[in-house]
């Protein structure tokens, strides 16, 4: 019995000899740089992308020589200043921005009742239906998904098959800008839905019930205690949603046919049909400031505090 009773399990002394490995590989002298440790990848990674943006800094300074196609070794603005002097890089720009707001506010609209929902629903197979009907499209790439939509909106797609049918005409609804803004909406909903999810489910059903003890109607609740207490989730797939959008390359030239051009087709096409890289570095970072600028000023109106972030919320 006694024999028995000093017999450790082989898992439990397993566990005991990992600990005193990870004693003598990391003593308790430095579990206080334990924290610091965990952020070296980020901070790897974010250091990465700093060198990238240097070295876009670097190229967007130089002019391409026409008579080499090289870049001249002397500084310049004239990269700059080819996108103030060509409108047509101001209006592919104010498009992107104009899309990426217009592809937030939808996305927002149809996620927030998708989350909302997914949350409150009692049923487990509607949850589980939802959730999968909700990741599944991760399954699938982005480029595959625009080339399906291309099967179902085209001339001979499903739904203008359809309309034959019914003896009404076809429809348009290939290579222009609403195709660009479909494609992308369906695109960012499942990110959206994935960010809002956390800020619901933290909201008891309680508080609500409280509201509507207290006389509130459920409209009235909506709108002044779960809207206001759903707010981070809101900031923070907005923010995912928009920089996403201003960003996409493959929706814009796939269901877009080269009539709705983005800013991220401009800056591919500097890169490699002209092969002018110091405009294409020149576009991407005017891209890349515009987009800080927006987020800034977006996390300056709503604050940080809205995130769960320390910090004063306004």
């Amino acid at each position: 019995m006694q024999a028995r009773q000093g017999r450790l399990p082989v898992h439990w002394l397993l566990l005991d000899r990992i600990e005193q490995l990870a004693a003598f590989v990391w003593p308790s002298r430095l579990k206080r740089s334990l924290g610091w440790l965990f952020l070296l990848p980020a901070v790897a990674l974010v250091g990465l992308l700093a060198i990238g943006l240097g070295y876009m800094i670097e190229y967007s300074l130089h002019e391409l020589d026409l008579s080499t196609y090289r870049l001249k070794e002397a500084y310049s603005l004239e990269n700059y200043a080819a996108f103030i002097e060509r409108p047509v890089y101001f209006r592919i720009l104010v498009r992107t921005l104009l899309a990426a707001t217009i592809v937030t506010a939808i996305t927002l609209f149809l996620a927030f009742p998708y989350a909302y929902v997914l949350v409150r629903t009692p049923s487990a197979l509607v949850r589980k239906v939802l959730l999968v009907a909700l990741f599944l499209p991760f399954f699938i790439g982005q480029v595959v998904r625009a080339y399906g939509w291309l099967i179902v909106l085209g001339k001979e797609g499903l739904i203008n098959s359809l309309l034959g049918s019914l003896g009404l005409p076809s429809l348009n609804l290939l290579f222009n800008y609403p195709a660009v803004i479909f494609g992308l909406v369906q695109y960012m909903l499942p990110f959206a839905v994935l960010l809002i999810i956390p800020a619901m489910a933290a909201i008891s059903e309680d508080v609500e019930r409280a509201s509507e003890g207290l006389g509130a109607r459920w409209l009235s609740t909506f709108r002044h205690v779960v809207l206001p207490m759903a707010r981070p989730g809101l900031i923070g797939a907005s923010v995912v949603v928009f920089t996403l959008t201003l960003t996409d390359f493959a929706m814009p030239e796939i269901l877009g046919g080269g009539t709705s051009d983005f800013i991220a087709s401009a800056i591919y096409d500097s890169f490699f049909q002209i092969s002018n890289p110091g405009l294409g570095a020149a576009l991407s970072m005017i891209l890349v400031t515009v987009g800080s600028i927006i987020v800034a000023a977006i996390f300056y109106v709503a604050g940080t505090g809205t995130l769960g972030i320390r910090g004063e919320a306004r």
